[in-house]
């Protein structure tokens, strides 16, 4: 089938059509993107994308990301026209509504089509960068006839204001990944108003400026639609096609217009557009000779696709590259027993950041699709190994620089992309830079790992602004995050096994920069697993103290002092609160006991209200921190074993005293 341009309007217009008609029964949306953009759209969709919608998850699909994803309904438009099996006209009707696919954004897992969730301005161009990065180390793997596909993403003005595009712009520009291509709505609308108010940038040279090739088009002339994206797939360089665009297209009194972005269109108005765009038809009605037209760049992938897979079959490649794809088994053998032996022969005092240094080129020795990076602190965070390889055909990390916010936003679509498993390290202050991504890798059930050092006032001289307290509890509060704070090198190992076989769901490795001494002295069953566990028990405890960290051999010592006076107590490690959390009611309170506890730990006491009671105590941070050395911090907070024991004493024992 041979598509003009005149097919090619119809088409765009079943994709306003349907977009209004949504929007409007939900009133709700954002009528603007949909609109302009649809031009663009449907040029891309159905002359270049590489997909097959009777097999959506095709390893050598093209990627396609909504960045901007307030204009959902264009991406679900165009998921019913080529026959997404599961985005029907009922689910175009249902927009927005409860329990429906078609949420206000687009949400991984909810449609085959989405690719990634996008809600927060520019991190679908993070994640792209992510995808676009995924194909080309699996490219340089499995070369062109198993892995050679494209990243298209859609981007407006608010992603590219956002601080998280210029980091995304960046790096993607000097690994050079032409197969990345972005689409600039320039429309000149934010919802503030025109974009003059807020923005004197000029994107095209912004772009090139960081190693981007750019050109400019009218969004609306198929010709040239249709040369930049031709230019962007002989390009040697990621490249931005700036589409100038009318937002709201076809509305008589609202396109070009600030009141198209974010409201319905309102009925008076749905109709005149309509009757602009010369659209006679009812609500949610789509004409049999367009629906076919779109139906058939649906079925033109199906060769595609047939061909990719018998190149697979074929290939030499064909078990490595399933294996790829597959989910990571980490099973212990007599390797581990004898890695974990010698950790606990040599009883070292060291930090847990180089704990988990040795656990990771363990386990990378292992595992064939880690790729790892730091966000400039790669010296610091020890997220490289012997086996990590920096350039070449066979890289596996990747020096993020000081881009925080892309790291784990691209770790996420890594993530997506699949095939890898995708690592990467700041300090845990930093955390807050990596907010958003983090949260959306929970969302998406992903697994990502997140090593973040430095976790505690123990940093030192580098003062308030670098330790953190607020950190831990605000990522410990976030659903299907593990959250891992290991006490030694044993507890370290294990949240690595832990997170490398928590398939559904991301963890942070929260460690320190100081040196801790070695507490365990069993590895033959993963205790951590249990969340929190007793290090030492006593049958006559008269309290419990609860730690994680490197706060725990100070409650050892604690306890110590306590049992010189004949007074009993258990202590409980506790690394995960989320894994702790999920253990039965009968585990939970005889870890925890009836008695009175005591939490200590070098962070917000705000993590710790569902375990504390009335009277029980706790030896928390919840101000700022102080600059100095991480001992004399530690003292000058409270974070001393004669200190916690007196004010135990004085609360709970005073006769003893």
């Amino acid at each position: 089938m041979i598509l003009k341009k005149e097919d090619l309007k119809l088409m765009a217009n079943a994709i306003r059509a349907l977009s209004i008609d949504a929007i409007e029964k939900a009133n709700s949306g954002h009528p603007g993107l949909p609109l302009g953009m649809a031009d663009v759209a449907t040029v891309l969709f159905s002359k270049y994308l590489k997909f097959d919608p009777r097999k959506p998850d095709w390893k050598d699909r093209d990627r396609f990301i909504l960045s901007a994803g307030h204009g959902s309904m264009l991406l679900y438009a165009y998921s019913y026209l080529v026959g997404f099996e599961d985005c029907t006209i009922d689910q175009i009707k249902n927009f927005r509504q409860l329990g429906s696919k078609t949420a206000g954004h687009p949400e991984y897992g909810l449609l085959k089509s989405i690719e990634t969730t996008t809600g927060p301005l520019g991190q679908g161009f993070a994640n792209a960068v992510g995808m676009a990065i995924a194909e080309k180390k699996l490219n340089m793997k499995f070369g062109d006839k198993l892995q050679n596909h494209r990243t298209w993403v859609f981007v407006g003005d608010g992603c590219l204001m956002e601080g998280i595009s210029q980091e995304s712009i960046s790096i993607a520009g000097h690994l050079k990944l032409k197969k990345l291509t972005v689409f600039f709505d320039d429309n000149n609308i934010s919802i503030d108003g025109p974009t003059k108010l807020t923005c004197s940038d000029d994107q095209e040279k912004r772009f090139r400026a960081s190693n981007w090739n750019t050109v400019s088009i009218n969004g609306h002339n198929y010709d040239e639609i249709d040369k930049a994206i031709k230019f962007s797939i002989n390009s040697d360089k990621p490249t931005m096609i700036a589409c100038k665009t009318i937002i709201g297209f076809g509305s008589p009194n609202k396109s070009g217009k600030e009141t198209s972005h974010g409201s319905p269109l309102g009925k008076d108005e749905a109709a005149k557009t309509k009757k602009n765009l010369n659209w006679p038809y009812q609500p949610f009605e789509v004409p049999k000779e367009i629906l076919k037209k779109w139906r058939w760049v649906g079925e033109r992938g199906f060769k595609t696709r047939s061909q990719w897979e018998k190149k697979l079959e074929s290939s030499k490649n064909k078990n490595d590259f399933f294996s790829q794809f597959k989910n990571i088994e980490v099973k212990r053998d007599k390797k581990t027993g004898k890695f974990l032996k010698k950790i606990i022969t040599e009883k070292k005092t060291e930090a847990t950041r180089k704990s988990s240094q040795k656990s990771l080129e363990f386990f990378s020795s292992k595992i064939k699709n880690f790729i790892g990076g730091s966000a400039d602190l790669t010296g610091s965070n020890l997220t490289k190994t012997k086996n990590s390889i920096s350039d070449g055909a066979s890289f596996n990390y990747i020096y993020y620089g000081v881009r925080e916010h892309l790291m784990a936003a691209a770790m996420n679509g890594i993530s997506v992309h699949g095939g890898l498993i995708p690592y990467g390290g700041t300090f845990l202050i930093f955390s807050d830079y990596c907010k958003n991504s983090i949260r959306l890798s929970a969302m998406m059930k992903r697994q990502v790992i997140y090593v973040l050092t430095h976790d505690s006032i123990g940093l030192g001289e580098d003062g308030p602004t670098h330790q953190p307290i607020e950190q831990l509890p605000g990522l410990r509060s976030i659903p299907n995050l593990l959250v891992f704070r290991p006490c030694d090198a044993i507890e370290t190992f294990e949240s690595w096994e832990i997170a490398l076989k928590s398939h559904n769901c991301p963890s942070v490795l929260a460690l320190s920069r100081q040196s801790l001494p070695m507490i365990r002295s069993s590895y033959k069953k993963n205790l951590t697993h249990k969340g929190g566990y007793f290090i030492k028990k006593d049958e006559k405890f008269q309290i419990t103290i609860i730690s994680s960290g490197s706060e725990v051999s100070l409650a050892i010592n604690v306890h110590n002092l306590l049992k010189e006076k004949k007074i009993y107590s258990n202590i409980v490690s506790m690394p995960c609160f989320e894994l702790f959390e999920n253990q039965n009611k009968n585990y939970k309170e005889t870890v925890l006991g009836n008695k009175p506890r005591v939490v200590i730990e070098a962070s917000s006491s705000a993590s710790w209200y569902r375990y504390l009671r009335k009277n029980d105590l706790s030896f928390c941070i919840d101000r700022f921190g102080e600059s100095g050395k991480g001992e004399n911090l530690f003292n000058f907070f409270g974070f001393e074993s004669k200190k916690i024991f007196s004010k135990i004493l004085k609360r709970y024992f005073c006769d003893k005293s």
